[in-house]
């Protein structure tokens, strides 16, 4: 049977075309651990620009999650975009699956673009959990914080009370790293709060997806997933200090709004949650004009005005 015309490679290609259009190229850092990082830099560093750092979740790779919000954010940031480690061109031969780890493997790539202050974050999903580390362990550089539909407030006892709609962590990994399209069906019914008919489209398009999407480093992704909860604890997780933006969709089934509300006591007055109406754990894709029009009015309208500096390359 002859196979059907790659969507996700032509997709793939206008991500690509989209990212170099807003000043952006590729470039790959050896960290000479094992491990390296596939990340979107800009083509000049404005001095006098802040600079931001977007971390994309499980799924796809970075150009899929933020290919809708780079265009908005460039103009005015030094804007930054890795693949976490399995994704992308990322990897690592290193045993550690944690956030923590991924953030210091991000920070470390920061550090060879000679970013070393005004950094602002935003991680969305189990992006959030990496951008929360971060700005946990180094608050001299980070400045401003986004967390997207990202549980770090979660406990392990969660899970078998009941919190989330799938409680087997093993199902949930299968899941989230779907490698059939009937758990790539599953996976966007609950991600989205009107998912697309993907039930509509040929198996073969679905596949399509997963093989250029979700066949490697399958079991490293899913022993990330295993990692999240792991002797998790609310009263362990460390009150980050930087004014903060909590947004989530009101019709999350993957990390419940409940979550968004429990992060927003523990860091008090410091955050501010901001829910999207009738959309699900994919905000970004369901309401992707909203999404941005908060990320600019927390990111760009309070920030002072841009001085006129050389370019730095």
């Amino acid at each position: 049977m002859s196979k059907c015309f790659s969507f996700t490679e032509s997709t793939n290609w206008c991500f690509r075309s989209t990212f170099t259009k807003s000043g952006l190229r590729s470039t790959i850092t050896d960290l000479k651990d094992g491990t390296i990082i596939h990340c979107w830099v800009p083509k000049t560093r404005i001095e006098s620009k802040p600079n931001i750092l977007l971390i994309h979740g499980l799924g796809a790779n970075a150009m899929w999650q933020w290919g809708d919000v780079i265009r908005h954010l460039t103009p005015f940031f030094n804007v930054f975009v890795p693949d976490l480690l399995f994704f992308g061109e990322s990897y690592t031969t290193r045993p550690e699956r944690s956030e923590s780890f991924q953030a210091q493997c991000l920070m470390r790539v920061m550090e060879a673009n000679s970013v070393k202050s005004r950094l602002s974050v935003v991680g969305l999903s189990y992006g959030g959990f990496v951008g929360y580390r971060i700005a946990a362990e180094y608050k001299e550089i980070v400045e401003k914080v986004v967390i997207c539909c990202a549980g770090v407030t979660m406990e392990e006892k969660d899970l078998k009370e009941g919190v989330f709609k799938v409680s087997n962590l093993e199902e949930a990994a299968k899941i989230l790293v779907p490698q059939t399209p009937e758990r790539l069906r599953e996976l966007t019914s609950y991600a989205f709060y009107k998912p697309p008919p993907l039930g509509l489209l040929p198996s073969c398009f679905l596949t399509d997806f997963i093989d250029a999407m979700c066949t490697e480093y399958v079991e490293e992704k899913r022993d990330l997933v295993r990692a999240i909860p792991k002797d998790r604890k609310l009263s362990d997780l460390p009150k980050i200090t930087q004014p903060t933006l909590i947004v989530w969709g009101d019709h999350d089934q993957i990390f419940p709004l409940e979550l968004g509300h429990r992060l927003k006591r523990h860091l008090g007055d410091n955050a501010q949650l901001v829910v999207i109406r009738n959309a699900g754990h994919a905000f970004n894709a369901e309401k992707p004009k909203e999404f941005c029009k908060h990320l600019k009015t927390f990111l760009v309208n309070s920030q002072p005005p841009l001085m006129s500096s050389s370019p730095k390359h």
